[in-house]
Formats: C-alpha cells, structure tokens, sequence
C-alpha cells in the first residue's frame, strides 16, 4: 500500500498548493498596498509643504505650479507597476480552515466509500500463494468484497473441496447458483458436495439436483460420475456401470481420467457378475437410429449456436425421457442412435417399452423444456432397425 499512499500524499500537496498560494499572494498584495498608500501620503505632504511657502510669499505662482508638477511626477514613479488587487473578504482563517478541512474530508469520504480494501486484495492475487490455505482465506476474503460475484464464490467452492471442506463447499455452490443461475454443471457438483458432506447419504435434495442437471444436460460429468459413485456404493453395480459408461462417452480420449472411469467400470461389472440377473435387467439389443433436420422454412429462423435438444420418450409410460442428447443447430442435420446404454434411468430403459416417440426441440435460451421450434415423430417400436426421420418444422410460440 505504500505507493497508494505516495501517490496520495502528492495529490494532497497539489491541494494544498491550489489553497494557500492565493493566501500567500495577498500578503505580498499588502506589502505593495501599504507602500502605495505610503508614496500618497508624501505626496500630499510635499504639496501642503508648497503651499505653506506660497502663502508666507517664499515661491510664487509659478514656483509653486512647478513643484506641485515635480511632486506629481515622483508620486507616479514610485508607484509605476504597482497593480491594483481584488480586496477579499474572507480573511485569513478561511484559506487555512479549507486546507486543513478539504483532505481530511476526502480521507473520510474514501475510508467510507473507497476500494482500499479491493486494491490491498488485488496487490495479494499478484503474488502467487504459498499453500492451499493461503489461497482459501484470499477467496473468503474477495467474496467478503464482493458477495455480489459468481466467479469468486465458484472459485472458493471448488477450493474448499480440494480441502476436503463439502459443507462449506456446498454452500458456496449454493450461493453461486443464485448468483449465477441453474446451470447443470454447478446443479452437478452441488449435488456432490452435499453428498460427501452428508457422509455419502443419498437424499431428496441430491436427487432433485442430479434430475435437474440430467434434464438440462444428460451428458453432465459431474452429475454422471456422482450418480455412478452412489449406485456403486449403494452395490447397484450394474447402474454403477451404465452412468459410468455414459461419463466416458462424454470424455475426450486424450483425457486423463478416462483409465480411472474404466478401472471403476471393471470393478463394477465384476461385482455385478456375481449376482443374479434376471431377465429385465439383462441387456438387450435395441438401437434406435434416427435423423434428425430442420425443416425448410426454419433454417432462416435459427442460429447456429441454439440448443437442439433430442429425446425419446414412452407413449405408454412415464413422462420423464427414456434417453436424451443435446446438440446444437450447428450440428444439423445429423444421424444419432439411441440405445439402453443412453437410459436416464437405470429403470426407463428403451427396451422396457414397446413404443416410443421421438422429439427434438430448438431452444435459445438452452431449456430443454420450452423452446421456439419442435418437431415429434409418430409411434415408433423401440425394437425398430429402421433410419427414422425426425424433422424440426413446427413453431413452438
């Protein structure tokens, strides 16, 4: 802080400046008054002097015309360059009480409304943290800043998880969602901090989290790899396998945590071999294949970056969609395949209906449930081979 303060100190000294130098002004201004004032009266005394010899008969008319002349002349060279001053009426203490009131006011204004607290916060973000808690306490103290801020409280959630603190962190993620709206990647690691920080208990408010999520997005990571953790824990191996399998079909195949999903997929499917299947629960073959365009007079109504969101759902069933995936108008047209792999839910599985209809939905604003543009396909066995065509032509407005 010590430069914020030279450079304050500097300022002050210019305000000063600015106050006092007219102060010091005037007093030169008085000095040149009382010398004038002085000349004026030597002046009037050198001519009541002329007249005092002109009437006792020393000098005559002439002489005395003349003197008053000479006089005159001295009166004006004493006084050349002298300038006329602006009388004030403030006086003295005025100047002086201003200089000294002017930057203590300011100080007061700024401890009050300033950001000194924000520069010393910025000055510490420059420097790099030497430990983990150094870093939390600098978070805690620029949300304390600014509470308005999505990204610090994100930024202080995220790191009270690295110190293994998930009831704090979720209620950074909390605020964040509040904040920053319900986005399905913070609805998903919401949803995990409360899991941890509730001993790995399942509970409504989770479920809610991760359905939310899945709605929005059915290929969130975090919410996946939750919902594959408690399934695992929970020896609902084969559930555990399905949301895993889905988490690695979002994943890049550079990515690192690729082999740890797997190895979990293996555990999962070693536990589950050694318990009875019975005939739902077996896999079956179903692959759903579809293509999915716009229609001719929508192209013109669309951006490239809307949502496109594509779901099947049971004719005779539960509302919630069998399976989904989201897309972008930029993405069109394309072909897509549906299979159990691609269940929400381990218990709404496509084979588990014998028909299904498709939707896809145009959204702007990313909703899967409301948008601008839809498009619905008739009945369709789910056991269906053939290419189905689902066209996005009907206005949702």
């Amino acid at each position: 802080m010590i430069d914020f303060w030279l450079a304050a100190t500097l300022l002050l000294l210019v305000a000063l400046a600015f106050l006092l130098l007219p102060l010091l002004r005037g007093r030169g201004a008085q000095r040149e008054e009382d010398r004038t004032a002085l000349n004026v009266a030597l002046y009037e005394e050198r001519v009541a002097e002329l007249k005092t010899q002109h009437a006792a008969g020393t000098l005559n008319d002439e002489q005395l015309a003349a003197g008053k002349a000479e006089a005159g002349r001295e009166l004006l060279a004493d006084t050349e360059g002298a300038q006329v001053q602006r009388s004030a009426h403030l006086g003295r203490a005025v100047p002086w009480l201003a200089a000294v009131m002017v930057p203590v006011l300011g100080l007061g204004l700024y401890l009050y409304w300033g950001a000194s607290d924000k520069v010393e916060l910025a000055r510490q973000f420059d420097q790099a943290p030497h430990s983990m808690s150094e870093m939390v306490a600098r978070l805690e103290q620029a949300v304390k800043a600014q509470p308005e801020a999505a990204e610090g409280w994100y930024y202080l959630a995220r790191a009270y998880m690295v110190e293994e603190r998930p009831a704090d962190a979720a209620k950074a993620f909390e605020r964040t969602v509040s904040l920053a709206g319900r986005d399905p990647a913070l609805l998903g690691q919401w949803a995990q901090a409360l899991y941890f920080a509730g001993a790995q208990q399942w509970t409504e408010q989770i479920q809610a989290l991760t359905d939310e999520a899945l709605r929005i997005d059915p290929q969130e990571t975090t919410t996946l790899g939750l919902l594959g953790i408690s399934a695992f824990e929970a020896g609902r191996f084969a559930e555990a396998v399905e949301y895993w399998q889905r988490l690695v079909a979002t994943l890049p195949a550079d990515d690192p945590s690729r082999a740890a999903i797997q190895g979990g997929i293996e555990r999962a499917r070693a536990q589950a071999g050694d318990q009875p299947q019975d005939a739902k629960a077996a896999p079956a073959n179903v692959q759903l294949k579809m293509r999915v365009e716009l229609g001719a007079h929508v192209r013109d109504q669309v951006q490239p970056g809307d949502s496109v969101f594509i779901f099947a759902r049971a004719v005779d069933g539960p509302p919630a969609p069998l399976a989904a995936r989201r897309l972008s108008v930029a993405e069109l047209p394309v072909e897509l395949t549906f299979s159990d792999a691609d269940a929400m839910l381990p218990q709404l599985r496509l084979s588990n209906f014998p028909k299904v209809e498709l939707v896809a939905r145009i959204s702007r604003a990313g909703d899967p449930q409301s948008g601008e543009w839809i498009g619905r396909s008739q009945a369709v066995d789910s056991s269906s081979t053939q290419l189905q065509q689902l066209v996005i032509d009907q206005s949702e407005k």
